[in-house]
C-alpha cells in the first residue's frame, strides 16, 4: 500500500511541479516551438518517466536536472531577445521558396523541402496554381506563408533590434549605403538606435529603441 501511495505521490507532485515549469518557460504554440525548446521539452519528459518508473530514487534527482533545463532554456531565450544573430541561430530564418509564381528550387534543396510538401500546404492555404503566389515563404515553425499577387506582399524589415537586415536589402536590390543615406536624412546617424525599420510607400517607416 505503501508503494502505491508513494507513486501517486510522485505522479501528482512532478505533474504540478511540470507544469509550474512550463508556465515559467512562456507561452508557446507546438508548431512555434524552437529546437531548444523541443530538446528541453523532450528531456524534461524523459527525465519524469525515470522518476516514475524508479520510485525509490530520491525524487531531488528528478527535479535538479528539470530545474537545470528550466535555466537553459530561460537563458537562451533571453539571449535570443537581445541578439537577432543568435535568435537566427537557435530558431532559424523565414527561406523564400516562390517569387512570382516560380518555384525557387536551389532554395527547396537547402531547406530538403519537396514538392508534395509545397502543393500540400498550397491546398490547405486554398491555392490552385503557384502562378497565382506572389511570394510564399516557409517559416521556422515549419509553416508557409502565402501571398497572392493580387495580394499586398510582405513588408521586409530591414533593422531589427539595431541589426542591418542585408538579406533582405539584396532582395529589395538596396545595400547598406543606400539604407544609411535613407536614415541620414531621418537625422539618424547610428542604425543600432534603430528598434525596428522598414521600407513602404517609398520612405522608411522608423521605430527607435526605448531609451
Amino acid at each position: 500500500m505503501e508503494e502505491y501511495l508513494t507513486i501517486i505521490f510522485r505522479t501528482c507532485f512532478l505533474y504540478v511541479f511540470i507544469l509550474i515549469i512550463f508556465r515559467l518557460m512562456g507561452k508557446r504554440e507546438v508548431g512555434e516551438l524552437s529546437v531548444i525548446d523541443l530538446v528541453v521539452f523532450v528531456l524534461i519528459a524523459e527525465v519524469a518517466a525515470f522518476a516514475l518508473d524508479d520510485y525509490e530514487n530520491p525524487l531531488f534527482n528528478a527535479i535538479l536536472p528539470i530545474l537545470i533545463l528550466l535555466i537553459i532554456q530561460i537563458t537562451s531565450a533571453y539571449l535570443s531577445l537581445k541578439n537577432k544573430k543568435i535568435r537566427d541561430l537557435v530558431d532559424g530564418e523565414p527561406a523564400l521558396l516562390v517569387r512570382d509564381g516560380v518555384i525557387l528550387e536551389r532554395e527547396m534543396r537547402k531547406q530538403r523541402y519537396n514538392l508534395d510538401d509545397l502543393c500540400q500546404q498550397l491546398r490547405e492555404h486554398g491555392i490552385a496554381s503557384v502562378t497565382e503566389i506572389a511570394y510564399a515563404y516557409l517559416e521556422p515553425s515549419g509553416n508557409l506563408s502565402v501571398y497572392k499577387k493580387d495580394e499586398k506582399a510582405f513588408v521586409y524589415p530591414l533593422i531589427i533590434d539595431g541589426d542591418i537586415q542585408e538579406r533582405h536589402l539584396m532582395i529589395m536590390h538596396k545595400d547598406v549605403e543606400w539604407l544609411m543615406a535613407e536614415l541620414d536624412k531621418n537625422n539618424i546617424k547610428d542604425s543600432s538606435a534603430v528598434f525596428f525599420c522598414i521600407w513602404e510607400d517609398n520612405r522608411l517607416h522608423i521605430q527607435l529603441k526605448e531609451s
